[in-house]
């Protein structure tokens, strides 16, 4: 399996661990098949997350798109943030093999956990106005949508 200088990288060197005290959202994913788990936290001011961090248990590649998807989103609006797709997570990573893209699956489910949490927490409807356009049409994310608010 070769992975790209950028996995590796984010593997040795990785980005925003730990976690937030007070967060405004946590989100946890797992994968039981391969045993990986991603726990993602954010701090939102002003519709914007300006603090986020991570903890992964698993394989390198877990721990590297935990760590990028942390920088993908970190500055950005809410709305941008539910715009992360695994297919961003690849492309910033410069790509994973293809028996590690379940790994960026996560990483874009454990952020979009994170901040259905924090509309949960702060009572915010979610609804079509609060989506972009991609999570509208995801159907997946409507499901979950659908069972937070349940």
């Amino acid at each position: 399996m070769l992975y790209s200088e950028k996995v590796m990288n984010h593997f040795h060197n990785p980005r925003n661990v730990g976690e937030i005290e007070n967060p405004s959202g946590v989100g946890e994913v797992g994968n039981a098949r391969c045993g990986d788990i991603m726990k993602v936290y954010i701090s939102v001011k002003d519709d914007i997350i300006t603090d986020v961090k991570f903890k992964t248990f698993g394989c390198g590649a877990a721990i590297a798109t935990s760590s990028i998807a942390t920088e993908l989103i970190k500055g950005k609006n809410v709305k941008e943030a539910l715009m992360l797709s695994n297919k961003a997570v690849i492309e910033a990573l410069d790509g994973l093999p293809p028996i590690k893209l379940h790994c960026s699956v996560l990483a874009e489910e454990a952020v979009k956990a994170a901040i259905f949490d924090y509309y949960k927490k702060n009572n915010i409807i979610i609804d079509e106005e609060n989506l972009p356009e991609k999570c509208k049409a995801c159907g997946s994310c409507c499901q979950t949508l659908d069972d937070k608010e349940k």
